[in-house]
């Protein structure tokens, strides 16, 4: 399966507006953003638990990052509360699941196969600036990771290297003459700038930069 897999072109997506299919585990559903492969993919989705679900034991072999949106996600490993960022690298293994439910973020397949870094951090804490309020959540080489938090009609003005992905949380803001709401995806092609002005209500956002020069399928 190939979808929005041209990483050239500018793609936006209202996924609350997008219906749920199921994933191969009963209970767990996602709505399919970015996808290069059948099910072992390098792939972008919004996945939905339904209370008391879990996938069985797997081993990430290309590495896994997940936002937890909503209610708390579970492993043998703990309990991560709504506004979690996780990134599992490479060789990493967890049973996933959901007592209460929960809606998550996540993206396979995306990590430099010799990262072993694994972590868990609140983002929207400890930020930094004015208008507009950051956190670096991670940082390497091929990409840089950051929570945005902005205050009403603020503007977020970058060129960034390597593209740009960014998942509105809360609030809304506009770009390029298009609204985004909560849980918008936006995915900007290496050399489009960024220019993102917050709604009435601010805006608080998650963003990827630098990573799609290397987009690739799955090495399996």
């Amino acid at each position: 399966m190939e979808l929005h897999a041209d990483f050239t072109q500018r793609v936006l997506i209202h996924t609350s507006d997008m219906d749920w299919t199921p994933s191969p585990m009963p209970g767990v559903d996602r709505r399919m953003l970015d996808r290069i492969g059948e099910e072992v993919a390098r792939a972008t989705s919004i996945v939905r638990y339904a209370p008391g679900s879990k996938f069985s034991a797997h081993r990430h072999d290309g590495g896994e990052e997940f936002i937890v949106l909503d209610g708390t996600f579970q492993d043998e490993h703990g309990d991560y509360p709504a506004g979690t960022y996780v990134r599992n690298p490479p060789t990493t293994a967890h049973t996933p699941g959901s007592d209460q439910g929960c809606t998550i973020f996540v993206k396979l397949w995306q990590f430099d196969p010799d990262d072993r870094t694994q972590f868990r951090v609140e983002m929207d804490s400890d930020l930094t600036g004015d208008t507009v309020r950051s956190k670096v959540l991670h940082h390497d080489a091929r990409e840089t990771v950051r929570f945005i938090s902005m205050v009403p009609d603020a503007t977020l003005a970058e060129i960034p290297s390597g593209g740009a992905e960014i998942l509105m949380i809360a609030g809304s803001a506009t770009e390029c003459g298009d609204r985004l709401n909560k849980g918008t995806w936006l995915r900007l092609p290496e050399g489009a700038p960024i220019s993102l002005t917050a709604g009435g209500e601010g805006a608080k956002l998650w963003i990827k930069t630098g990573h799609l020069p290397f987009a690739a399928a799955p090495n399996v």
